[in-house]
């Protein structure tokens, strides 16, 4: 198997599980936060929906030069985080689909105001800044879901909530 074909593949697998949790979110409890640290659902599922344009970023070029101000406006209703979350996951299915293992093998920089903040393999990038990302932050989101007694998807076998999952 290449380095793009388990990507792609894994890849699939995360946002898959991404979106289901994406999409049990009550339009009408974004504003809440289980914490006065923690991010508002909206601000989380936000983030969340951006993640897959790190693939994209990393795939379309050598580096990214990251330049503030980094304000972002929360997303004002879950279908809106969903068109988000379903852009930016084609965007950057299509490039992973057509790359290949030399390229994810070349170095890329991350960049913030032209200084560079690290080089490494796209291997290493769409580990850690895209999946494994994702994957944090997908989990908050389910504590999330919880505690506002919201279903909670099953992920990788079924939740408390999902007893019938296969």
């Amino acid at each position: 198997m290449t380095l793009q074909a388990m990507f792609l593949a894994e890849f699939d697998s995360e946002m898959a599980g991404t979106r289901k949790t994406l999409e049990r979110i009550p339009t009408d409890k974004l504003s809440w936060k289980p914490h006065e640290k923690s991010f508002t659902m909206a601000s989380l599922a936000g983030h969340l929906a951006e993640l897959p344009h790190w693939a994209t970023s990393t795939l379309a070029a050598d580096e990214l030069n990251l330049k503030g101000p980094f304000e972002r406006k929360p997303p004002e209703s879950t279908e809106q985080i969903l068109a988000t979350f379903d852009r930016n996951v084609t965007a950057a299915r299509e490039l992973l689909a057509a790359t290949n293992d030399a390229t994810l093998l070349e170095n890329w920089t991350l960049k913030v105001e032209d200084k560079p903040m690290f080089t490494m393999p796209r291997t290493q990038v769409l580990r850690a800044f895209v999946l494994s990302h994702a994957i944090h932050h997908r989990a908050q989101l389910t504590v999330y879901l919880r505690l506002l007694d919201v279903a909670v998807p099953g992920l990788y076998g079924p939740s408390a909530d999902e007893k019938n999952f296969f």
